[in-house]
């Protein structure tokens, strides 16, 4: 269920937006957002929110992609993972040398 959402959000974000740029920044804030989560869940240990993030929160898109595929499929999406995040690090450093130019 977490991965149709996933993909029903990305298809709406670039539908909107029309861009390369929103997909990316979309990905990143999710995948962000989940890594938060999870971190919360292992550094405050309430019983209730543990296991309520582990039936409905993914830790990751990764763990997604390594839960509902496998074989050459697998290695394509963790491929697209990685330049996702390679890309995203680009837009970040192309923004930070732009706003440093300014001052």
């Amino acid at each position: 269920m977490d991965l149709v959402i996933f993909i029903v959000l990305a298809l709406i974000v670039v539908i909107l937006f029309k861009s390369f740029d929103s997909f990316v920044y979309f990905f990143a804030i999710i995948d962000i957002l989940l890594r938060i989560l999870d971190f919360l869940k292992q550094l405050l240990n309430i019983p209730e929110l543990t296991s309520f993030l582990n039936q409905y929160v993914p830790t990751s898109i990764l763990s997604m992609i390594n839960q509902y595929s496998t074989g050459v499929f697998n290695q394509i999406l963790t491929w697209g993972y990685l330049i996702c995040f390679i890309v995203f690090e680009v837009y970040l450093v192309k923004y930070f040398m732009k706003t440093k130019r300014r001052r």
